[in-house]
């Protein structure tokens, strides 16, 4: 389903069933003891690409209870990034099936019976303000469910479904918060939302997680035919997307095309290629011949999820807009370059120094938060705008040549 859908049916579905749920939960009188934690769930169904943000929360989570006992509830099509961090067995990854109403309908019924099953002990609800996430929290039976909740500020009511119910601190980087959601763990559950915890430390994140080898072999193969060349040349993508939850966030696709023009002219040893999926091949292809250079290709919809982390270990730099793939990128050896706009890198940027982030910081920016539901009524991205060809240049040639001087940084 579209994200305008799923947006729908979290609003027009999940208000009233928060507020059922919630008589539910008050006619039966409140919460159960909370008693000792031996399983833990985290659910975060949508945008995996801050799942990498949660890297701490869930090696937390491991130390509490071994990973045998961490689950984790995700859209099918979002697993492959749980997969490639490689912290919680395979079979510990729950899936709803988004394809459509009717499909979800079903795999929901699925995984409700597999939870109840599992008798999990602890829920932490990684979404922010989604209502979704807080009923599968509710009805996974956990007895201590630990989520975001809006108090008297401006952020979706989700009902009174969760326990330990934290207040949204806009000061926060998303990694901090959500290492905070487990370690709220520790805390009476009727002291918040006084939560009287020193934030963590952020941590830079330099685990490098390595593509299967027979991934890695598919994409060197794919490079090879798309360059022509008898071995993988040095390679600079380009990520001209950000899927449709938040298009603000594009930068223009027209900067991309000259953006890989200077590369060209720059490094004659470089080949450039943009990437996407499937659906993003058609406006991938057009980029790329706007280029008009047989140094530039277009690799959208030409390999699985799996194999764009090959992808990105082959390759020396990304340039993306702040979306998905740039927390995925982090998790191999590639620089990669974040455009940021209505979005504050303060909260969501990748920390590692193998990170180089653009972002104006003019003064609407940024305009979307948690508080209201990521939605803007800006109709002008004049954030994004403000990044200049130039600018994102030199930030990448930077990158490029430190690589250079760095050869172990880029060993895959």
């Amino acid at each position: 389903m579209k994200t305008s859908t799923l947006r729908a049916v979290d609003q027009w579905i999940g208000l009233p069933a928060c507020l059922l749920l919630t008589l539910h939960r008050w006619l039966l009188g409140g919460s159960a003891p909370a008693g000792p934690v031996r399983r833990i769930l985290f659910v975060k169904l949508a945008e995996q690409g801050s799942t990498v943000l949660a890297e701490e929360a869930l090696r937390s989570a491991i130390a509490r209870v071994g990973s045998e006992h961490v689950f984790f509830l995700a859209f099918a099509e979002n697993r492959f990034i749980l997969d490639a961090m490689d912290l919680i067995p395979g079979d510990n990854v729950l899936t709803l099936d988004a394809t459509s109403l009717a499909t979800v309908t079903r795999s929901t019924i699925s995984v409700l019976r597999r939870l109840r099953a599992l008798r999990i002990d602890a829920a932490v609800d990684l979404e922010f303000f989604a209502r979704s996430s807080a009923i599968f929290s509710y009805l996974s039976g956990a007895r201590q469910r630990v989520g975001l909740h809006s108090y008297a500020g401006e952020g979706p009511s989700r009902g009174n479904l969760l326990t330990h119910r934290l207040l949204y601190n806009p000061y926060l980087h998303t990694s901090q918060l959500f290492l905070l959601l487990v370690e709220a763990l520790d805390c009476a559950a009727n002291r918040f939302p006084a939560f009287p915890r020193v934030p963590p430390r952020m941590r830079q994140h330099g685990a490098i997680q390595r593509p299967a080898a027979e991934d890695v072999a598919a994409v060197a193969r794919l490079l090879r035919d798309c360059t022509r060349q008898a071995d993988v040349p040095p390679i600079i993508l380009l990520n001209a997307n950000c899927g449709d939850l938040l298009p603000l966030r594009r930068w223009d696709s027209g900067r991309y095309v000259g953006l890989a023009r200077r590369l060209l002219d720059a490094r004659p040893e470089v080949y450039v290629a943009f990437t996407g999926n499937s659906n993003e091949a058609a406006e991938a292809d057009r980029l790329a011949a706007a280029v008009s250079s047989p140094r530039c290709v277009s690799l959208a919809g030409r390999t699985t999820l799996r194999e764009l982390l090959a992808l990105y270990s082959l390759s020396q730099v990304l340039v993306t807009n702040d979306s998905g793939p740039a927390h995925f990128a982090t998790l191999t050896p590639i620089d990669v370059v974040t455009l940021f706009g209505p979005e504050t890198p303060a909260l969501f940027a990748a920390q590692t120094p193998r990170n180089h982030v653009l972002w104006a910081g003019i003064a609407c920016s940024p305009c979307v938060s948690a508080f209201n539901n990521r939605l803007s009524t800006c109709q002008d991205n004049v954030c994004m705008q403000q990044l200049t060809v130039d600018q994102v240049f030199e930030v990448t040639i930077s990158a490029y040549t430190s690589r250079l001087t760095a050869p172990s940084s880029t060993s895959s």
